[in-house]
């Protein structure tokens, strides 16, 4: 072969050819994943789902914060109110309002990511609930009016009586708190606690009426379930107390309506096949 057709020895790269690649020691890559990890969590924590801490009993017995219990850690949907308006029967977490008493408890920084290791600390016990952060049940939306009570001790919304299987109240004989009538503006929201006469609410806070009104804008998201302690893992519910439930001779109307169609649908349908089978068919022999 000429010496012009023999191919030619591989060429090394430059200098560094052959040479292998510098590896990260074990800790700068267990620093970098840690440093990801975090990352992701805040992104997570700010714009999809969060952990908030019960801190008190407005909401058993839905949600356990009473005196010397383990408060729920509850996970908070933030994303549902980016499409939807709350609903009423949402159990929500929001700000608190301006128009609130404020309690003088535990804040959290203004820095974002110092609040956000603040919140982290809270799941674990280790620093105080926020006082900013607040639990309650929507019940009325704008353009409701919203009254107590009927002749059953039962919340009026637009005139009807709310279905509240939700509700506690310490006793048989107990009595809800009589509130004024008053109509939801726009942009509002009227919420309560289920540990009725045990809640500070929309009912009285800021001495009630406008006060009592929390703002759309400041919800922060809708609470889903409760992760923690492990006993009381479960989903919370989020019955529409204005959806008054049928009696139970009506909740079978829909099956028996199926049943019913069944029939002369199948029927219709042996007879279109048969004929269409039929059109097919040879002269018999």
């Amino acid at each position: 072969m000429p010496e012009s057709d023999q191919p030619e020895p591989d060429q090394p790269e430059s200098g560094k050819a052959g040479k292998p690649k510098r590896k990260h020691s074990f800790f700068v890559e267990v620093l970098i994943l840690a440093a990801v990890a975090l990352v992701l969590t805040f992104l997570i924590q700010t714009f999809v789902a969060r952990v908030f801490v019960i801190p008190s009993e407005s909401m058993e017995r839905t949600l356990h914060g009473c005196a010397g219990c383990t408060g729920d850690r509850v996970l908070v949907d933030k994303v549902v109110y980016y499409f939807n308006d709350p609903k009423p029967g949402d159990v929500v977490v929001f700000q608190r309002p301006s128009t609130w008493d404020q309690h003088g408890g535990a804040g959290r920084s203004s820095n974002p990511v110092v609040a956000w290791i603040e919140d982290i600390g809270t799941q674990f016990g280790m620093v105080e609930p926020s006082d900013e952060d607040v639990v309650k049940r929507v019940i009325a939306v704008a353009g409701q009016t919203i009254e107590c009570c009927d002749d059953q001790n039962r919340v009026m919304v637009d005139g009807k009586s709310l279905n509240e299987p939700y509700r506690f109240m310490p006793g048989p004989d107990a009595q809800q708190d009589v509130f004024a009538k008053i109509t939801v503006p726009q942009g509002m929201v009227f919420v309560m606690g289920d540990n009725r006469n045990n809640s500070r609410d929309s009912r009285s806070q800021g001495g009630g009426g406008v006060n009592g009104f929390v703002p759309v804008d400041n919800i922060i998201g809708k609470a889903r379930a409760i992760i923690l302690p492990p006993s009381r893992w479960q989903g919370i519910g989020d019955h529409n107390p204005q959806a008054l439930s049928a009696p139970a001779w009506q909740t079978g109307i829909p099956a028996g309506l199926g049943i019913a169609a069944a029939w002369p649908t199948l029927w219709l349908g042996r007879r279109v096949r048969g004929m269409l089978t039929a059109g097919g068919r040879s002269a018999p022999r």
